[in-house]
């Protein structure tokens, strides 16, 4: 949605505009959603790390944080070479550095929780409608 709005991918977007424009971007886009539009946002890791960006997604609806072991997100996110912020000379150590910062922000901001370390991504759906389902009768 991001590169959509500037016309290119989101690795030239951190490079020609910096990280802060990018963030600026995103909290733009996400004011822009409907809340009255049921949609499924999938954000990037970076998404918490502005408290309005945290009000505009639980305004938008419930906010699920798709968990896993830093061993596993960082295989995941070294899959292809288009991460911004892993461009670096020791990716894994930079990895470390935002899991451990960004972390207790995911916490604070996600209503739910599904651990998808050693999930197939059919289960991982199916824990989600799960959870989504407990969380929806408390709620009533």
């Amino acid at each position: 949605m991001l590169a959509a709005e500037f016309g290119i991918p989101i690795p030239q977007i951190f490079e020609k505009h910096g990280e802060e424009k990018f963030r600026d971007a995103e909290t733009e886009v996400l004011r822009k959603l409907a809340p009255d539009r049921p949609a499924i946002i999938v954000t990037g890791g970076g998404i918490v790390l502005r408290t309005a960006n945290v009000d505009l997604l639980k305004a938008l609806g419930t906010v699920v944080w798709l968990s896993a072991d830093e061993a596993t997100l960082f295989e995941r996110a070294s899959r292809r070479n288009d991460r911004p912020l892993l461009q670096k000379e020791h990716p894994g150590a930079v990895f470390s550095k935002l899991f451990r910062e960004r972390e207790p922000l995911y916490t604070a901001a996600a209503q739910l929780r599904v651990d998808t370390s050693a999930k197939t991504h059919d289960e991982v759906a199916e824990a989600i409608l799960n959870e989504l389902e407990e969380f929806t009768a408390l709620q009533q």
